[in-house]
């Protein structure tokens, strides 16, 4: 196909930790997307690096296949082959590098390597169908994961600056370790989530952090929350029980108040009224209410992804690497993955 065709047909691999994903995307529209989760991790509490990147061996080939079939296509049809080359966990994103690098080899189709975060904040440029809008530019995305707690500025699909971000602990990590200190399995950001909606988020007071600038720190309110439960526990060791919706609405009350307080500092500062959202952690009920109530607030225009392109997925590997497909930015047999891969 001709670089400069309308409708590229990209085949988009995501294996950054714990889920392998396969997607293929015609243009701007999603024509599959497989995702393999790793059911392995939950015994252990979180993810064991070493049986990730063994599991994405088991699923990368079937989740392939799987996506092609899907989408009705065959390799052949393919005119690049987008993977996420970090950041992410080193053993998991080897084995979506060096089965990107092979299919690539064997089939002599272009390379494209992908930052996961930008995927992440490209995932709302999937249309369902061309009349769907999409944010215009530029526009200022929280993204919020796992790992990473950013305020990102995008000016095209290939320009993004981070204009804050998190100095230690995620949002998502916050949350989990909340949840793990509660008493709930992993992953434990969701349960919290589910625990919530039957709680009062006022019922117990935890410090809002407020960093300097528009950065993001929630280890002081994770240790903030740790004190305050052995203080409790010692008064009442069924205290957690008896009170773990309460405990759950207002820990995620907190968390969910120091996001979207920064954020509004931003769009104030940077004077952007499209506003989106990205990242795991994007799929909280709780976020996405407080986040249409601002929007109304403050006349945003606020786009939200679908569930589906919240978690890690390979659907947003391939709309970012089809913008890098469209501008020649290839990668070679060379390419690296890269654990701490920034935003550039």
């Amino acid at each position: 196909m001709n670089i400069q065709s309308i409708k590229p047909i990209i085949l988009g691999i995501e294996s950054s930790c714990d889920d392998t994903s396969a997607a293929v995307l015609v243009g701007n529209q999603i024509k599959s997307n497989i995702i393999a989760s790793q059911k392995v991790h939950e015994s252990y509490g979180g993810v064991v690096p070493e049986l990730a990147s063994r599991a994405h061996q088991q699923h990368i080939v079937p989740v392939i296949n799987e996506a092609l079939k899907q989408a009705n296509l065959t390799l052949n049809q393919v005119d690049g082959i987008a993977f996420t080359q970090g950041p992410g966990l080193l053993g998991s994103l080897l084995v979506g590098t060096s089965f990107a690098k092979s299919l690539s080899l064997a089939t002599n189709v272009p390379l494209i390597a992908v930052n996961h975060m930008e995927g992440h904040v490209l995932a709302h440029f999937i249309q369902e169908n061309d009349e769907q809008a999409v944010p215009a530019f530029p526009f200022l995305c929280l993204t919020v994961s796992g790992g990473h707690t950013q305020l990102v500025k995008i000016s095209s699909p290939l320009h993004m600056e981070v204009v804050g971000a998190t100095i230690d602990d995620a949002a998502g990590e916050a949350f989990d370790k909340a949840a793990k200190m509660l008493g709930l399995p992993y992953p434990g950001g969701p349960l919290v989530d589910k625990h919530a909606k039957s709680g009062n988020p006022h019922a117990f007071e935890f410090p809002i952090p407020n960093m300097d600038e528009l950065n993001f720190s929630f280890s002081g309110l994770k240790t903030s929350f740790l004190y305050f439960l052995k203080k409790q526990v010692k008064l009442n060791e069924d205290f957690v029980k008896e009170n773990l919706n309460d405990l759950c609405a207002s820990m995620q009350h907190t968390i969910v108040t120091a996001v979207l307080n920064k954020l509004t500092e931003a769009a104030k500062k940077l004077n952007i009224n499209e506003i989106a959202i990205a990242g795991g952690v994007s799929a909280n009920s709780y976020l996405r209410e407080e986040l249409k109530k601002l929007a109304t607030e403050n006349n945003w225009n606020l786009f939200i992804p679908k569930f589906e392109y919240c978690t890690d997925n390979a659907a947003m590997i391939a709309i970012a690497g089809k913008y890098k497909f469209e501008q020649q930015q290839f990668a070679t047999l060379n390419t690296t993955p890269n654990p701490r891969l920034k935003i550039s």
